[in-house]
């Protein structure tokens, strides 16, 4: 429990934590981005938490198996550590955790990947397209349509890559487990 509320601590960021210090536990008084950082952040770890539980870890008893799974939901973002042998999960699972890695921590934070808030002002935007409103937006406010665009480039940008890469990868691994092949 003290691991993962370090890695929590460390994947918010500065500017939510003085937020949050300043402002203690009256949320409408937050900045935007922590609004938006404290609520993804949240749903990050409950949703995947909950899938770990749900599908994998059932040999373990249920108190245990809400920690391995709350912890896996933590670490997996910004940590990289693991209390479960990651080779017994399932496939659905390994891919939850491959998708984690990719979204990571939020601006600010000693966390690496695409961050929160990109992820959260993508899927606002898809919201209020699925409801054809013409903004988007969170806590009442609007966000500017650069912000979007900066947001769809970084994610495009994070999934060419995280592609390319595996493919790369792939192509290299086959090379080496067969180099009779090469012309």
């Amino acid at each position: 429990v003290v691991i993962m509320l370090l890695i929590i601590t460390g994947g918010i960021g500065f500017l939510t934590w003085d937020d949050i210090y300043r402002n203690k536990m009256n949320f409408k008084r937050y900045r935007m981005q922590s609004k938006i950082i404290l609520m993804t952040t949240v749903c990050l770890i409950v949703f995947p938490a909950f899938f770990f539980f749900a599908c994998d870890l059932k040999n373990l008893p249920a108190g245990e198996r809400l920690l391995a799974a709350m912890f896996q939901s933590v670490t997996t973002r910004t940590a990289g550590f693991n209390t479960i042998d990651i080779s017994e999960m399932s496939e659905a699972s390994k891919a939850v955790m491959i998708l984690l890695m990719l979204l990571g921590g939020s601006p600010g934070s000693t966390a690496g990947g695409m961050k929160t808030t990109t992820v959260a002002v993508l899927l606002l935007n898809a919201f209020a397209t699925f409801r054809s409103r013409e903004d988007a937006g969170a806590f009442g406010r609007r966000f500017d349509s650069q912000v979007i665009k900066n947001a769809a480039t970084i994610a495009m940008l994070y999934f060419v890559l995280f592609f390319f890469g595996g493919i790369t990868i792939s192509v290299y691994e086959g090379l080496s487990l067969h180099p009779c092949s090469i012309p």
